[in-house]
Formats: structure tokens, C-alpha cells, sequence
């Protein structure tokens, strides 16, 4: 197993050390869904409909939510400017490996792009460029944090799918 943490900032400031800990876990995210065919890619488990497919479409749509539409105050951009909210889900089966890794990736960078042109504007403080309705904004180190969260959460759901469809098992990528 490979120690993960060696690519982990242990002693940066706080912004640096929350997007060392996103990007760890995107990597494991990517790990547990990467190298599959369109048939495992849409497998399931259990009576849940969630798939590795469905997932990678999922976390595509909430980088651009977070860091596009919340942090930087853009547009969500294609494909979700036509979508169906919720819509990725399900129509993840429709979209072959090579879409979905693609839409994925380009999201992850364009999410990177973002938070570069944040921090170049000041730290994690930094008040994103969308209120909730209730007059709350979040900042930067908020919009990272919940992203953890995020991908936390369904990495989390990948290990279950993955270990289904082909007994992949593990906590980190392979360096």
C-alpha cells in the first residue's frame, strides 16, 4: 500500500493543508472508479441504483456547483447549463467510460482553476460570490471543507461498488 500521505501537506497554512486533503481524496476517488468498462460502470449493489458511473457524473456536476457557481459566482456551465437537477445520475448509463472520466477530469481542473484565481484574490476567508437565502456566504476554507465532506461521503460509496465489481480493495491509490 502506498503512503498517501507523503503527497499530504502536514506543515502548510490552513488553505493549503484542506485542498492537499481534497486532492488525496480525489485521487482515492479516482482510483476506486478508474480502469472500468461501461458494464461496471454502471453496476450496482444491493437495492441502491448508485453507480461508479453515477457517481463520477455526480461529483463533475458538485465541483462545478461549489467552486464555479458558489466560489467564483460563473455559470455552471455544459453539460449541467441543460441539464435536469438530479439528472446526472441517471443518465451516467448513457454516457460512455471515456465521457464520463473526461467530464470528471475537466471538472477537477477547472474546480483547481477557480480556487488558484480565489486564493490569488486573498486566503481562506475569502467570502465565495453566492448568499443562501437565510444572508449566509460561504468562504473559501467552507466550500473546500464541504467538498471533503463530499467526496468523503461517496468515496465512501465507491469502495462498496468497486469491491462488488471487481474485488478492489483499499484506502489509497497506487503512487
Amino acid at each position: 500500500m502506498t503512503d498517501s500521505y507523503a503527497t499530504v501537506v502536514v506543515d502548510g497554512d490552513e488553505i493549503a493543508t484542506l485542498l492537499s486533503t481534497l486532492d488525496r481524496i480525489r485521487r482515492t476517488f479516482a482510483w476506486k472508479c478508474g480502469g472500468l468498462d461501461a458494464d461496471q460502470l454502471r453496476a450496482t449493489t444491493a437495492a441502491s441504483t448508485m453507480t461508479l458511473g453515477g457517481l463520477l457524473k455526480h461529483l463533475a456536476f458538485v465541483e462545478a456547483d461549489w467552486f464555479a457557481v458558489k466560489l467564483r459566482g460563473e455559470p455552471l456551465g455544459p453539460p449541467w447549463d441543460t441539464a435536469e437537477p438530479g439528472s446526472e445520475w441517471r443518465t451516467a448509463a448513457k454516457d460512455s467510460p471515456a465521457e464520463l472520466y473526461a467530464l470528471w477530469d475537466a471538472a477537477v481542473a477547472r474546480s483547481r482553476a477557480m480556487v488558484a484565481a480565489a486564493r490569488a484574490e486573498g486566503d481562506g476567508g475569502l467570502p465565495g460570490r453566492f448568499t443562501w437565502p437565510d444572508g449566509r456566504t460561504p468562504n473559501l476554507r467552507r466550500i473546500i471543507a464541504d467538498m471533503i465532506e463530499e467526496y468523503a461521503r461517496h468515496t465512501g460509496h465507491a469502495d462498496l461498488l468497486r469491491e462488488a465489481v471487481d474485488g478492489l480493495v483499499g484506502e489509497d491509490a497506487p503512487a
